[in-house]
């Protein structure tokens, strides 16, 4: 029985690239031997055993075929005569079908270390088809690496879009298209996952919400950019300046989704976007399974963004309303997350990527004059329930008319 260190680990050493994953692949072993040796077996469909001092996962080594729809489509074998090689190439990109032996030496039979210094994602054989999860798989790498300089083999690109042409995609179940999503958003070059799945054709079958922004104009004056999906983009470059923050990131990517539906005799105006995004958004969430601080920000920041642009324009009345409906006052996190969204949003444009953004502040410190605003009185007095609320709601106003009249940026 040999262990080796494999996948990711191996990549990212050879990267000089932070990792705290380690996965170790067991060749020339079996289950009872691993759980002799003092492995907990975890896998249900193939054999995974966790070291329960490290809490890492060692597999054994594994061939697959494919034998029905989807990532989960695959019949695995698991016995001591499959070999090394036999489990590195049924991976997804040469870079990660490397191993590193106990001595340090790296096994290579498919020219990873030669992809890491030409910089290309490059898949390991036409089996890569086989797998729909590997579209997603490899536009996230896309983001993580592209500042890196890595760019995607155009004959990888090609079987990407192959298996967007062949419905698989339609398999993935929606928590691991969330999962990967989730990550990718997370990479330092979010915008790269997105448009590597444009570039495949996979966003108009996993996030055609998304993919309806490609090409819908703006006015000019406000967006120098002028295509929607472009600055949909530029946003999420600035997410990535801004907040490493994933409830963020999800929701300047979701924000302008009402752009994509609106009427082509309006254009290049978009009146009104934020409320037709409201469904739009709601469905994606509820597709995707994705989790409800996710969806709670996002469906603030697309409903309010606008409003939290002009902020300073806002009469009193307003700037409570938009307090209230984004959840700043019971939260200062919420208001510092749906600021960062809105900040995203309005660097998000082509000379605009490094101007001030004075709504902050602003919001900020009327926030905290709505907070401090006393009402011990008030509840000496004998008011209950709604009449305190009202009283109080007026007593802020009068607060906020102060401050605004005196706020100076």
């Amino acid at each position: 029985m040999k262990i080796y260190l494999v996948g990711g680990a191996v990549r990212d050493k050879l990267l000089d690239y932070p990792s705290d994953e380690n996965d170790w692949v067991v060749v020339g072993g079996s289950p009872q031997e691993m759980v002799d040796a003092g492995y907990q077996a975890v896998g249900q469909d193939f054999p995974v055993f966790i070291n329960t001092q490290s809490g890492e996962e060692y597999a054994l080594a594994r061939t697959e075929r494919k034998s029905g729809h989807g990532y989960q489509g695959f019949a695995f074998h698991t016995a001591p005569d499959v070999s090394l090689d036999d489990d590195l190439i049924r991976r997804d990109l040469t870079i990660n079908a490397m191993a590193q032996d106990t001595d340090g030496s790296i096994v290579d039979p498919h020219g990873g270390q030669q992809d890491i210094i030409d910089k290309v994602l490059r898949h390991v054989s036409d089996a890569f088809t086989e797998d729909p999860l590997r579209v997603l798989r490899v536009a996230r790498f896309a983001a993580r690496y592209h500042h890196l300089g890595f760019t995607i083999a155009p004959e990888t690109l090609t079987l990407m879009s192959t298996i967007t042409a062949s419905g698989e995609l339609r398999y993935l179940v929606a928590e691991r298209v969330w999962k990967e999503t989730d990550r990718a958003l997370c990479e330092r070059s979010p915008d790269i996952y997105i448009r590597t799945l444009r570039d495949c054709g996979a966003l108009t079958v996993l996030f055609p919400e998304v993919d309806k922004l490609f090409g819908v104009p703006q006015r000019a004056d406000y967006h120098p950019e002028i295509d929607t999906g472009i600055h949909t983009l530029m946003a999420l470059q600035q997410t990535a300046r801004l907040s490493d923050n994933s409830p963020i990131r999800f929701s300047v990517l979701v924000h302008d989704l009402g752009k994509g539906i609106t009427p082509d005799h309006v254009l290049p105006s978009h009146k009104g976007h934020e409320a037709r995004g409201l469904p739009l958004v709601k469905a994606v969430c509820d597709r995707l399974k994705v989790p409800n601080e996710h969806r709670q920000l996002a469906m603030a920041v697309t409903e309010f963004h606008l409003l939290c642009h002009r902020a300073l324009d806002l009469q009193p009345e307003g700037i409570l309303t938009l307090l209230k409906a984004v959840g700043a006052l019971k939260s200062a996190q919420r208001l510092e997350d749906f600021l960062t969204c809105c900040k995203a949003d309005a660097r998000g444009r082509t000379g605009f990527e490094d101007r001030d953004y004075p709504p902050s502040e602003y919001l900020r410190q009327a926030r905290n004059i709505a907070r401090k605003t006393d009402i011990a009185d008030l509840v000496a007095s004998g008011l209950v329930g709604a009449d305190i609320g009202r009283q109080l709601s007026l007593r802020q106003i009068a607060a906020l008319t102060v401050f605004k009249q005196n706020y100076s940026e």
